[in-house]
């Protein structure tokens, strides 16, 4: 193993069906508006077949430490309902792995993201600052748990739905060719 391969299991708890979760973890375009600590930008660049397999996205992404990230996914496979697998390419390579399951009275999810980073300064230095890329993941999955929850709000009509949390920094601070 690389130093810059990394290995995330994000677990989260939500009171939504499978069916819900799917929906709006699908809706790659949705992103930006309510994850928008951590998407800053989705283009789609192929809307892949009727089950969204071979869907191709472009993501400018950032979390909590200054440096933003370019890369893009494609949807491998989905077992509607119940998840989805990714496949990373750009700043990131490899594959993630949605799962959506009935729990309780809500959805237990899990996301299985298993990478190597080639953005320059990750891949270099990630046998230096593994520990804080690796928080920086971590932030990321609790601001999108965060907002899920917020959006899973909305979506059931609640009023005085509080704002998803921003980014931390503006987009233009310390630009991918700084860092």
């Amino acid at each position: 193993m690389k130093s810059s391969d990394y290995h995330f299991i994000t677990n989260w708890q939500v009171n939504a069906t499978p069916e819900e979760v799917y929906d709006i973890i699908t809706k790659s375009s949705q992103l930006p508006r309510w994850w928008r600590a951590v998407y800053l930008d989705i283009k789609i660049l192929e809307e892949g077949d009727q089950n969204g397999v071979g869907k191709l996205v472009e993501l400018y992404t950032k979390g909590w430490l200054p440096y933003t990230l370019q890369w893009k996914f494609r949807v491998k496979k989905t077992n509607k309902p119940h998840g989805l697998e990714i496949e990373a390419i750009g700043d990131f390579v490899g594959r993630g792995i949605w799962t959506f399951e009935k729990k309780d009275s809500g959805t237990a999810i899990t996301y299985d993201w298993k990478i190597e980073a080639t953005k320059p300064i990750l891949e270099k230095l990630s046998w230096l600052l593994k520990p804080a890329f690796s928080a920086n993941h971590l932030w990321a999955m609790r601001k999108g748990e965060e907002s899920l929850k917020l959006e899973i709000r909305r979506r059931n009509g609640e009023k005085d739905v509080p704002e998803p949390p921003k980014p931390t920094f503006p987009h233009n601070f310390m630009e991918n060719k700084i860092l």
